[in-house]
């Protein structure tokens, strides 16, 4: 269609929709079992109370009819109150919502704000508008957390988009909805369980099946649990579309909720990359040894005993004294590209978990194996009786049935920066690397399984955090350029891919779906 042919259309349908695009746009606010009880588009105040919660949702008029030429917007404010004694999180939906609008005609934010003439931030962002053609309910905004005894207000805006495709079929396109509250967790809430709900996510019951592959988003539905040093940690797996993070300028993966609500973030380059993307620009830096040296068992430590002879004890291999060449390396990268830039304030000092346990030939099913780890002496570490069973394979602890876990058995082992509590206060700079565990929990598949769909696969093989054995050479455990869990000597040149956690005070202040095109991200990151 040339210009002038454009610009009849548009007019045509500017004219259209003063005539055609009403918007019937009334709340009702209440639970659902309410619907039948109030009618639609009253003037109304329900207070709801379930236990020690009450939730009140008020509306001051009958909604609005309003008409809409392109490039304009209907605004809606309302109040959600907790008059309860405990933390509560809600999520509001479009009810009954029949929108025939193309899609992308249509968009909405829903902005949020703890006073009615304060600032108001967005937490839902340039959303379309749900298209259906026949009436049903959709979720507009969930996690939406109200503290106790605390009132929020709301701003709903919805926009008629001038767009780059024909939009003549809108011309008698309408959009009908009402609105309703359903309600959330009633309890007090944990600081991982109020992340959570910012994420909008729900808890998955079960466990998966680490040694299969996660080629799919098995996550979609709530995030599964574990246990981590801080209480219970929710992780994402698969094919996850939901877990993109802006931080600092970067794209990051979200791996998981820590259990004191903090975000564990994986590094994913300068521009989003969607799953299954091959790109070396997915790894912050390239061709890193883990250690230069590789002749003793102490190396496979993010830091390491002094001596330049071999080590004489597990002890004395264990030592924190001497920082590995990857540890100097990405604490570099991190004071250049978080530090120096104003953002080390929104990192957490959360544990590192370097697990140089050492259980022997039993948990391990390796006839070889020492269990000393110090100086030539052949052992598996922890990881390694996690993953890999060495000469049995009937052992429960092994690579047919993968046993992740997120504690760290050695306060030694817990790197940490300023955090001598639970941590070993031993980092430079709060960053780190990715565990094997949390690997196998992304859903990598048992050891040595390809998987080029799951959201830690990038293409090129870059270092995790978990040693995983000396035999004659000592080896660390890397994410293979498949996707796999594999492992290499520590002198192997390898990318390097930064794992930082955002503080809780910087999430509450998270807007966008977390989506590649909409990434989780603070107000003012671009």
């Amino acid at each position: 269609m040339n210009d002038e042919g454009q610009r009849k259309v548009r007019k045509g349908i500017t004219i259209g929709v003063i005539a055609c695009a009403l918007m019937l746009v009334g709340f009702l606010g209440s639970y659902a079992y309410f619907i039948t009880n109030i009618g639609n588009n009253k003037n109304q105040e329900v207070t709801v109370e379930t236990g020690t919660m009450a939730l009140v949702f008020s509306d001051g008029n009958n909604g609005f009819n309003q008409e809409l030429d392109f490039g304009e917007s209907a605004e809606k404010t309302f109040t959600i109150e907790n008059t309860g004694t405990k933390d509560g999180v809600v999520s509001v939906s479009w009810m009954n919502l029949l929108n025939t609008y193309l899609e992308g005609s249509m968009t909405y934010s829903f902005l949020e704000s703890d006073t009615e003439d304060g600032e108001y931030t967005e937490i839902v962002s340039n959303k379309n508008v749900p298209v259906s053609d026949v009436a049903e309910d959709k979720v507009l905004a969930s996690g939406i957390t109200i503290p106790a005894g605390i009132k929020k207000y709301y701003k709903l805006k919805i926009t008629l988009n001038y767009t780059d495709f024909d939009q003549t079929a809108d011309l008698q396109a309408k959009l009908e909805t009402q609105f309703k509250i359903t309600e959330g967790i009633l309890k007090d809430l944990t600081p991982a369980e109020k992340t959570l709900a910012k994420l909008g996510k729900t808890i998955k019951e079960g466990k998966p099946n680490f040694a299969e592959p996660a080629t799919t988003d098995e996550t979609s539905d709530g995030l599964y649990t574990m246990e981590d040093d801080y209480g219970t940690s929710y992780y994402y797996r698969g094919a996850v579309e939901d877990n993109y993070v802006k931080f600092a300028g970067f794209y990051w993966r979200i791996i998981r909720v820590n259990g004191d609500g903090s975000l564990r973030i994986l590094y994913d380059g300068t521009e989003a990359h969607a799953n299954g993307v091959n790109s070396n620009s997915r790894v912050a830096i390239e061709n890193v040894k883990w250690n230069t040296n590789n002749n003793d068992a102490k190396y496979v430590g993010y830091m390491y005993s002094p001596s330049t002879s071999a080590s004489g004890s597990k002890e004395e291999a264990q030592t924190n004294e001497v920082n590995s060449d990857i540890k100097v390396a990405i604490e570099n990268w991190y004071k250049t590209n978080i530090t120096d830039k104003g953002y080390d304030d929104y990192v957490s000092d959360n544990i590192f978990c370097n697990d140089r346990t050492t259980p022997g030939s039993v948990a391990t099913g390796w006839s070889s194996d020492t269990g000393l780890g110090y100086g030539t002496n052949i052992t598996g570490y922890g990881a390694f009786a996690r993953f890999v069973t060495g000469n049995n394979t009937s052992l429960i602890d092994g690579k047919d049935n993968p046993m992740p876990k997120l504690t760290c058995e050695n306060k030694n082992d817990t790197f940490t920066k300023e955090d001598t509590e639970t941590g070993n206060g031993m980092l430079g700079q709060k960053v780190g690397l990715v565990t094997a565990d949390e690997i196998m929990m992304a859903g990598c598949g048992k050891f040595g399984t390809t998987n080029n769909n799951y959201f830690l696969h990038k293409g090129s093989w870059y270092w995790s955090l978990s040693p995983y054995n000396y035999n004659g050479v000592a080896a660390v455990y890397v994410v293979g350029a498949n996707g796999y869990l594999s492992f290499n000597g520590v002198d192997f040149a390898g990318g390097v891919v930064p794992v930082l956690n955002l503080n809780v005070e910087y999430i509450n202040r998270l807007i966008g779906e977390g989506t590649i095109i909409n990434p989780f991200r603070n107000e003012n990151e671009v």
